[in-house]
């Protein structure tokens, strides 16, 4: 009852079991923290005044606050008063809640220390570091510093990821004025050749200057709001003492349609920094916007070269392979096999703690246009929908999923099964491989002892060979007619035999359809290389054994001895690497639900009888088309999901994202409210950089934002929702994104 009274108003909030629990577990996990770190945390204590009321502690965790300085910190503190229910009129007989004292936490990613600030109410206001070992240390104006970038990166890059999920989580704007940006500008210069202590995506194995969170987070900035003049200001600096910068120089000018300066800014870093990967990609991206893929093929393979530990250095040939059609299928699936693959780490985040109460206010202005968050049987769907294991990718292994899928969209599964066997070494040709070898050093050793009872020996099905004793007239049980049976061939006439080279008869009832499906590699060696070869080549080098019928062998026996086959050869196969088989098991997954659902909506429309699905499976089939590439009819099943009466965001957002891609000004607005809504209601108020933001800068270089404007007005929104969409516009005016004058 105490902490209903104390929560505030429309602040989410997780109150504590102990007093200051929060703050203890933070500091015991700042040692596990290895990049940005987690979102910044804000505890504080409520009591009423009054003896024998027990202090309440409480706690949420927000990003972009201002952190430049104690002062704005603690004024956000400080709001937090104002957020309290005042019940504290002569009528009520409930005692007033009160803040007395706050402290916020805001994790240094640059030089691994937790800056905190205390503030007491009335009282004052004191600063310090955190370091590793929980000891404190005076707060220096260069930890300010990176404190104040540290939060940025993490408001901007932790702003739209789905993946990243926490309770009680508030997401407020980090930027929200043009001085403010050129002061984040300012900074992140100062501290550009420290990025790389940031970390870096997870595709990237080594951070560098050029590939960090830093830059990462400045691009998608800019980039997403289409300004990018101002990161090629900040990086025409840097370039001037960092020549390998010119690579992001060369992608903001690309930007901005500065083709010709970008193309001279390439071609002068070329020659400074000729092995920089990154400089390399920027030319291949370049080369296949103007479908010049010839080109492109060539740079990807000197990156490739420049760099062979980092995947996306593969991914970006596989890349270029594909764009080649047809003609370089089989290269590009030796590609994707030689990419190296990285353990995924998911970003930081704070250790879960038991809490007394957890309020997540409700704002019911905004939530009138959302259905009831409760589980209903829309939430429900079928267990092999659910258990498909491709959703669960990340990182590098569902970058290399998309790139499996890509390839399956453009050649056809039939088709990737016959390159996949042309290239890697299938299970049954290992097993044939085995079974020659050992009958190599069988006959070898027969040859040296001359004994009676090896001249017969079988060669069971997993490649095993064992000699067949002379007096025994019947097969054995265990041995199949899949099984590998040499046969005499000769005898003089007193029944002696001389031994001879064990002839091999493969049974016709081998199992021939194997290699057309997916079948594995039993790898005794790994061998990694991207490098092409011919289809004739393996062809010729790839020799199977031939398969005797049963007709045939008596012709053989009254023949000269038979001669041993040509030995079997994997010169110029690969093995398929455990991960990428793993991927075609998913592949294959994937494809015979979405081959069953879309054989069930065929067949349905033939009789003309409604296809019914929950809410959850339209969603999980949507995914699932995307995965596949299925465009459109992913987008029909997100648009099935909103006729389900379903608490989720998903459909909202995909189809959003689609009709802004159209340019579909009516239907982009109206998902566009609902997604703001349920954005809103999980405690996102910040307006960009946000999914929504993009899809009305795309429709704002198409339509303008005068238009957008006036269908929104048209729309008869109610004041709140209109108040929320209304700021998206207000920050392309602030800001003079594309689109804003017209």
């Amino acid at each position: 009852m105490a902490e209903a009274q104390a929560a505030f108003k429309e602040i989410p909030e997780i109150f504590e079991t102990e007093l200051v629990e929060s703050l203890t577990a933070r500091t015991e996990s700042l040692s596990t923290f290895r990049e940005l770190g987690p979102p910044d945390l804000c505890h504080v204590v409520k009591n009423t005044g009054r003896s024998g009321q027990r202090d309440l502690g409480s706690y949420h965790f927000v990003s972009g606050v201002d952190a430049s300085s104690s002062a704005s910190l603690a004024a956000y503190i400080n709001s937090l008063t104002y957020a309290l229910e005042d019940s504290s009129a002569w009528f009520s007989k409930s005692p007033a809640w009160k803040v007395r004292n706050g402290t916020f936490c805001c994790f240094n990613a640059f030089s691994r220390v937790d800056i905190r600030v205390d503030v007491k109410i009335p009282g004052g206001v004191s600063a310090y570091v955190i370091d590793l070992r929980g000891e404190r240390h005076e707060a220096t104006p260069e930890i300010w510093q990176e404190t104040y970038v540290s939060a940025i990166l993490r408001a901007i890059l932790y702003s739209d990821d789905p993946t990243y999920l926490l309770e009680a989580y508030r997401k407020l704007d980090p930027i929200t004025t043009p001085e403010g940006e050129i002061r984040f500008l300012q900074a992140a210069e100062a501290l550009f050749m420290k990025g790389w202590q940031v970390g870096s995506d997870p595709e990237i194995q080594v951070a560098t200057i050029v590939s960090n969170h830093l830059t990462a987070a400045i691009l998608k900035y800019f980039g997403d709001s289409g300004r990018y003049q101002q990161a090629a200001n900040l990086f025409e600096k840097l370039a001037a003492r960092e020549p390998e910068v010119a690579s992001l120089l060369a992608k903001s000018y690309i930007g901005m349609n500065e083709e010709v300066k970008a193309v001279q800014i390439m071609a002068n870093a070329m020659r400074q920094t000729p092995q920089s990967y990154t400089l390399l990609h920027v030319q291949c991206d370049f080369l296949r916007s103007k479908s010049k893929y010839e080109y492109a093929l060539k740079l990807a393979r000197q990156a490739v070269n420049c760099a062979p530990s980092e995947f996306v250095t593969w991914e970006k040939l596989t890349e270029l392979y594909m764009d080649l059609k047809q003609y370089e299928s089989r290269q590009a699936l030796l590609t994707l096999n030689s990419c190296p693959m990285f353990t995924f780490n998911g970003r930081d985040a704070h250790r879960s703690l038991t809490a007394a109460k957890v309020s997540l206010p409700f704002s019911r202005s905004i939530g009138d246009i959302l259905p009831d968050r409760q589980k209903t049987e829309d939430d429900e769907a079928d267990p092999a929908l659910q258990r498909l294991p491709a959703p669960g990718l990340r990182g590098t292994w569902s970058r290399a999923y998309s790139l499996l899928t890509r390839l399956v969209s453009q050649i056809g599964w039939d088709e990737l099964l016959k390159t996949r066997s042309s290239v890697f070494v299938m299970e049954e040709e290992y097993r044939m491989q085995k079974a020659q070898n050992e009958i190599q050093q069988f006959v070898a050793q027969t040859n040296g002892t001359r004994e009676p009872d090896a001249r017969r020996v079988i060669v069971h099905e997993d490649g095993t060979v064992v000699p067949s004793h002379r007096t025994s007239t019947s097969i054995p049980d265990d041995a199949s007619t899949r099984g590998i049976i040499s046969k005499d061939s000769s005898a003089d006439v007193n029944g002696s035999q001389e031994p001879s080279i064990p002839m091999i008869r493969v049974s016709t009832e081998s199992d021939r359809e194997r290699e057309e499906n997916i079948s594995r590699a039993v790898p005794p060696k790994i061998h990694i290389n991207g490098e092409a070869e011919t289809e004739n080549d393996i062809a010729d080098t790839i020799e199977k054994p031939a398969q005797a019928a049963a007709g045939e062998e008596k012709e053989e026996e009254s023949e000269l001895p038979a001669v041993a086959p040509e030995p079997f050869s994997f010169g110029n196969k690969r093995l398929c690497e455990r991960w990428l088989d793993n991927l075609f098991m998913m592949v294959l997954q994937d494809l015979r639900v979405w081959t069953i659902f879309r054989a069930e909506v065929a067949h349905f429309k033939t009789q003309h009888v409604a296809y019914r699905k929950t809410g959850f499976e339209w969603e999980i089939l949507g995914d699932l088309g995307l995965r596949l590439h299925h465009k459109e009819e992913a987008k029909e099943a997100y648009q099935r999901c909103l006729d389900s009466p379903r608490y989720s965001v998903k459909p909202w957002l995909k189809l959003m994202e689609m009709y802004a891609e159209e340019g579909d000004i009516q239907r982009s607005i109206q998902t566009a409210i609902r997604v703001a809504a349920y954005q809103y209601a999980d405690y996102t108020e910040m307006t960009f950089p946000t999914q929504i933001a993009r899809a009305f800068l795309k429709l704002g270089q198409i339509h303008g934002h005068a238009k957008i404007s006036f269908t929104l007005l048209r729309m008869g929104l109610p004041e709140p929702i209109l108040k929320i969409m209304d700021s998206y516009m207000q920050y392309g005016q602030v800001f003079k994104i594309e689109g804003y004058d017209f």
